[in-house]
């Protein structure tokens, strides 16, 4: 299953969700999942604490990079997540036309403003979120699901 993860900037919320997917305990050794992500509007650099937060919970942050959909035309993903708010209501472009398109809002742990404390605590329960719905992914994965089922089965996902 390949998955494309898209956020607006990508630099934070869908680089999380690659790293954490394609390098989780859940579906390790099994090649049911392949994550990339890319952005609508990319920045260019991924955030340095999104870098710093995947290595202190053992994911490699080698290769992760901010680029822009566009990079994408050829990936033939078979699951465009969307994990901002403004990303999903964008049109995605017409080359991800056969990919199943689900939402799984996630907030911005970049954009708190507070203690150190307070930012290694909204990245880390950001990152357990996206723990979560990974292992359920390859568990959907696993299954075999196709057509309403897995598109039902992975906006479930979202909600959690």
């Amino acid at each position: 299953m390949k998955i494309l993860y898209i956020c607006t900037h990508n630099r934070c919320r869908s680089i999380l969700c690659e790293a954490i997917t394609n390098g989780s305990d859940s579906h390790k050794g099994s090649s049911k999942l392949e994550a990339k992500s890319a952005g609508s509007s990319p920045v260019g650099e991924v955030h340095p604490l999104s870098l710093k937060y995947l290595r202190e919970r053992g994911y490699s942050t080698d290769g992760l990079k901010s680029q822009s959909w566009d990079e994408f035309e050829d990936y033939q993903a078979d699951i465009v997540v969307t994990v901002c708010d403004s990303a999903a209501g964008e049109a995605c472009p017409v080359y991800f036309g056969q990919s199943l398109k689900v939402h799984w809002g996630l907030e911005d742990p970049s954009k708190l403003e507070g203690s150190e404390e307070d930012k290694a605590a909204a990245f880390n329960n950001t990152i357990d979120i996206i723990e979560g719905r990974v292992a359920a992914l390859a568990q959907i994965a696993e299954k075999g699901l196709s057509g309403d089922e897995l598109k039902a089965a992975l906006a479930d996902l979202g909600a959690k």
